[in-house]
């Protein structure tokens, strides 16, 4: 079985905190991991980018800064690790997560030998 992680983007409000007419919407990713939760290894919803701190490395120099390092319309909002036989199965889960005002992003977790 390989593992994805399955970014979750979606528009975020002005002020960071969860939009109150989408309540229902997220009450959904708590169905999608109960149906799931053999496939499901880990998830969790993010705090505002507002609350990002940012770490940047110049060749031996890191910066701190707040915030997000860069500015888009969509932020990540959360994360899902999940465990499939393929992507394409990756992909029918992920069909399933909640994201009503945005979209995710599935990624395949590399694997290194020790």
């Amino acid at each position: 079985m390989a593992k994805y992680i399955v970014l979750i983007y979606e528009t975020e409000t002005p002020d960071g905190a969860p939009d109150p007419a989408l309540a229902a919407e997220y009450a959904k990713h708590w169905s999608f991991m109960d149906e799931h939760k053999d496939a499901v290894l880990a998830g969790d919803a993010l705090q505002a980018t507002s609350t990002a701190t940012c770490l940047r490395s110049d060749g031996g120099t890191v910066t701190v800064t707040d915030g997000p390092f860069v500015e888009t319309k969509e932020a990540l909002g959360g994360f899902y690790v999940l465990e499939a036989p393929d992507l394409d199965a990756a992909i029918e889960l992920a069909k399933e997560i909640p994201a009503p005002r945005g979209g995710v992003e599935i990624r395949p977790i590399a694997v290194f030998d020790a």
